[in-house]
């Protein structure tokens, strides 16, 4: 019993210890973006918003903002339409390559980000479609619809197989089945798919800085603006980028663990 004692709370420790040094950057970052003082340095100075207003005054940072906003929400709709028919496809069929099937289908985000940029440049140059808005979205729908079908596909292996058969023989069509049978219990899955990839799409920076061209993301601005200076209103650019995609991606943990099916009573 004390074992086990001494193991749960060295899991605790360990695990607060993994958040401690995650969100101490991000809380720093929180922190000098109030901070009058221009560079990073201790003790602080006043509280400020100056660089919050310096910040969201910028019609650049505004347009970069608008860009993030379209390419992760058509991102997000693509990755999460192509996400749910991998998933269903794995689901429902068994066909000859199926492993190879979900081996590349999965694969993108196993590619070191700059050879899935450099790739994905190379590629959309044959078609002289790089340096638009489009290239973006097409790249980050590539590398996003893995997360959309690991996230429905986990819900779709916990449907009973029978259901479908089920609305079959009662004469439902299959597009009917899937309008009243799949998709409602899917929902909250797809739902969670697309705050998910919505979240990766807007924090993407590596892609998005080979193929965006002029057509700035925000995570690309932030680049450019630090590039041979320190800039403090990029602490508050960075604070409002992260309380965006933390909270998506808390909407999809709430709507992925809120379905959980709940143990049968003894």
């Amino acid at each position: 019993m004390r074992d086990d004692t001494v193991l749960r709370w060295s899991l605790r420790v360990y695990t607060a210890v993994i958040f401690v040094f995650i969100f101490a950057p991000i809380a720093a970052s929180l922190v000098f973006s109030f901070n009058s003082d221009r560079f990073p340095s201790i003790p602080l100075g006043t509280f400020t918003t100056q660089w919050y207003a310096k910040a969201f005054s910028n019609p650049e940072v505004w347009d970069a903002a608008l860009r993030s906003v379209i390419v992760s929400v058509s991102s997000a709709v693509l990755a999460t339409i192509i996400g749910f028919s991998a998933a269903y496809t794995d689901y429902r069929y068994e066909f000859f390559g199926k492993k190879a099937f979900l081996v590349l289908a999965l694969l993108p985000p196993t590619i070191p980000l700059i050879i899935f940029a450099l790739a994905t440049l190379g590629w959309l140059s044959m078609f002289q479609a790089s340096g638009m808005m489009i290239s973006v979205i097409i790249a980050h729908t590539v590398l996003c619809a893995p997360f959309a079908m690991a996230v429905i596909r986990l819900r779709l292996n916990q449907m009973d197989p029978n259901l479908e058969p089920a609305a079959w023989n009662l004469g439902a069509s299959e597009w009917v089945t899937m309008k009243s049978v799949v998709l409602p219990f899917t929902r909250p899955s797809i739902a969670a798919a697309l705050c998910l990839t919505a979240a990766v799409s807007f924090d993407e920076f590596a892609v998005a800085w080979f193929v965006s061209g002029l057509n700035k993301t925000v995570p690309v601005m932030i680049l450019e603006i630090l590039t041979g200076n320190i800039d403090p209103q990029i602490n508050a650019i960075g604070t409002a980028v992260f309380m965006v995609s933390i909270t998506l991606v808390v909407i999809a943990q709430v709507l992925i663990m809120g379905r959980r099916p709940k143990p049968e009573s003894a």
